[in-house]
Parts: structure tokens; C-alpha cells; sequence
């Protein structure tokens, strides 16, 4: 039985190592990479080296960033008495898009999940309870997922800020613009009359 060479077997194994990626996408992304122009095949390989070599956490928030620390934390107009609190950085990315908040965050790069080993040191929970001992901050946002473990870390989080007199609040959830209500799960109905507000 024919096999493919080695170099194009390694390529495939190397893309079925990513989330989201199956044997047959693995596949069909090595041989796009094959027919690219090799100026495109170097450029690619260069941003993934660059990216590898120049990001990692601000040591204030924990963001993925280039510089430390990073454009949010060093930007003055920024209220320092508010942080969101993200599970991931795309989702502080996520918020920027609205453009309606202008506090400072902290991400966690994960959430609370004793299954997968995932304890509340590995998310940097101390580090945050330690920006709200220095004494600035006012209020922390709990904009964790609304899964169990994103439920499990605000719920944590909630318990080791009561002690420290800072208002601790949660994004609300709800039901989508333009969505139906004869379409939506039973939690998300739950939670939209439980955050329902005055007209």
C-alpha cells in the first residue's frame, strides 16, 4: 500500500495536534501548503516563530501581549477601579469590540476544572486578589462563560473578594438580539427572567 512521504505525513500529524482539526482537515491543509508559493509558506512559518517568541502574559492583567506591560494596563484614560474578569484573551478582545467598557481586565487563561486538573493556582486568581489588596479597586466583573466550570471560577472568585468590601458583579445573560424565544434553552430562559430589569 502506497504511503505518503515522510515530510507530508509529519505536516499532517503536526495539524491534527491543533483543536478543532481531524485527519481529513489535517489533510487538506497540508497539501494547500504544498501549492502555496514558498514566499507564503516562509511567511506563515516566520509569524508562527514570531508569535511563539514575542507574546507573553503582562505581568499586571495576564493578557497575551508584546510589550509589558500591556497597551490596556499602561493607557491612563483606562478606570483602574473596575476589572473585568475573562476567562481568555479573546474574550477581552470580545469586550474591546464593543467599545462601550473602559476599566481594566484580568484573564485567567482558563477556568476552575478539577476533572481536567485545572485548580485556582494555575489561573492566577492570586494575582487578582492581590490588584484588589493594593487598594484602587472598587468593583471586579465576573465575565467568566456561563458553563459549569465558568460558573465554578465566579463562583470562587466571588468568595475570596467578599472578605475585601469590593462590589462583585456578573455580566447578565440573556437572550440574543433578534433571537426567539421558542428557540432558546430552558437555562438561557432561566437566567433572562432572573436578570430581567425595570422598563
Amino acid at each position: 500500500m502506497v504511503d505518503y512521504p515522510q515530510p507530508i505525513k509529519r505536516l499532517i500529524e503536526a495539524f491534527s495536534t491543533l483543536p478543532g482539526i481531524g485527519p481529513k482537515s489535517a489533510e487538506r491543509l497540508a497539501f494547500h501548503i504544498i501549492s502555496m508559493p514558498r514566499k507564503n509558506v516562509l511567511n506563515l512559518s516566520q509569524s508562527l516563530l514570531n508569535v511563539k517568541d514575542n507574546i507573553f502574559h503582562c505581568s499586571v492583567c495576564n493578557n497575551l501581549t508584546d510589550v509589558d506591560p500591556c497597551y490596556i494596563c499602561r493607557d491612563e484614560r483606562r478606570d483602574k477601579k473596575l476589572i473585568c474578569v475573562v476567562q481568555q484573551a479573546k474574550d477581552l478582545i470580545a469586550l474591546e469590540k464593543i467599545g462601550d467598557y473602559k476599566g481594566s481586565y484580568h484573564v485567567l487563561h482558563g477556568a476552575i476544572s478539577p476533572m481536567d486538573g485545572v485548580g485556582p493556582e494555575e489561573l492566577n486568581i492570586n494575582k487578582l486578589i492581590d490588584r484588589i489588596k493594593e487598594g484602587e479597586v472598587e468593583e471586579i466583573i465576573l465575565a467568566t462563560n456561563p458553563t459549569v466550570e465558568g460558573e465554578a471560577t465566579a463562583m470562587y472568585i466571588s468568595k475570596a473578594a467578599n472578605p475585601l468590601n469590593i462590589r462583585v458583579t456578573r455580566l447578565a445573560y440573556g437572550l440574543p438580539m433578534g433571537g426567539d424565544l421558542e428557540y432558546a434553552d430552558e437555562m438561557t430562559l432561566s437566567k433572562a427572567l432572573e436578570g430581567r430589569k425595570d422598563f
